[in-house]
């Protein structure tokens, strides 16, 4: 975010913002209410939570269930990666890819953005990891790739034409290439049915129980991450049973 809006300034030859550097371990993570640092100890994930009795150290205010509930469905999806696939390259691929998924997820959540220095990196991951076929030949991983990106954007410029508006944005044609280049062209139908029924089902729940606007973006990047979640899990069971279901296997 802050990158894209350094570029848009000077693009527009506005004056650029200075802002501090910024990176995973800069600067050091800080209470959102009072500006504390949080020393290392206060930031062990779920303990530290638990120790701290659901509070800031400094000034007591209440922290975010969010945080500790992340980080718990994290180390959760890790041990069930670590355990389905092994300690192998396969289990610290499906690691990464898992912990990429729940990123995406909140960003795009909190932002309705899913960034390219999130996205373009996991599907680079995805086209070098099946270069030794870890999830699908590398043929399929590019097939995948290149079909993954051209749906979506067929579909985003298909809904643009018919009725003169953008029904998601690029980072979506971006992410379903990524999962094209982890599991191959075959996964992705799947993919794309499992997140569509999942993004139908709770929008309109949402919008029943008056929790969402209707005509207010949904963001489509958490219903993809599913889906790919499911898909990394289980995609070959899926095909192939649906493969047999309708007696193409």
């Amino acid at each position: 975010m802050r990158q894209w809006r350094q570029e848009c300034q000077q693009h527009l030859e506005l004056p650029v913002e200075k802002q501090e550097k910024l990176s995973l371990a800069f600067p050091a993570s800080s209470c959102p209410s009072c500006g504390a640092t949080i020393k290392p100890w206060q930031n062990i994930p779920v303990i530290s939570y638990l120790l701290l009795g659901g509070k800031c150290a400094s000034c007591k205010i209440l922290i975010p269930l969010r945080y500790p509930a992340v980080e718990l469905l994290t180390g959760l999806l890790t041990a069930l990666a670590l355990w389905q696939f092994g300690p192998t390259l396969q289990g610290a691929a499906a690691v990464l890819f898992l912990w990429f998924m729940v990123a995406l997820t909140f960003i795009d959540l909190d932002h309705h953005l899913l960034p390219d220095n999130m996205t373009l990196p996991l599907l680079w991951i995805g086209l070098l990891l099946n270069t030794q076929s870890v999830f699908t030949d590398p043929l399929s991983a590019i097939y995948g790739a290149v079909a993954g990106y051209l749906v979506l954007w067929s579909v985003y410029h298909l809904f643009r034409l018919l009725t003169g508006k953008e029904g998601m944005g690029y980072g979506d044609f971006k992410l379903l290439a990524a999962f094209g280049a982890w599991f191959g062209w075959q996964l992705l139908p799947q993919i794309i049915i499992v997140s569509s029924l999942a993004g139908a089902v709770i929008g309109i729940t949402l919008i029943l129980v008056r929790r969402h606007e209707q005509g207010k973006p949904i963001p489509f990047g958490p219903y993809l991450a599913v889906a790919g979640v499911i898909a990394l899990f289980f995609g070959p069971q899926i095909n192939h049973w649906y493969l047999a279901l309708t007696g193409m296997a």
